[in-house]
């Protein structure tokens, strides 16, 4: 559902937007390009998360696999 709604926004902007957007186009342009940040900003958030989990696990993780590399026949 669309709710309209009343933002401000710089001259320059709407300017630049103007000149990619087709006429009468500037909402579609404006709620695409929330969206497509949202899901950048939510992808940065996720891998923040796998980052702390994986650095909270790194010296357990490492030392299996040095244990791991003790089972290799030597080549």
């Amino acid at each position: 559902m669309k709710v309209k709604t009343s933002i401000t926004l710089s001259s320059d902007l709407l300017t630049e937007l103007d000149k990619i957007a087709p006429e009468g186009g500037r909402s579609d342009l404006i709620e695409k390009a929330v969206w497509r940040y949202l899901e950048l900003a939510n992808r940065e958030l996720r891998n923040r998360r796998d980052l702390e989990l994986l650095n909270a696990s790194a010296e357990l993780l490492n030392s299996e696999a040095l244990e791991s590399l003790g089972f290799q026949a030597p080549m």
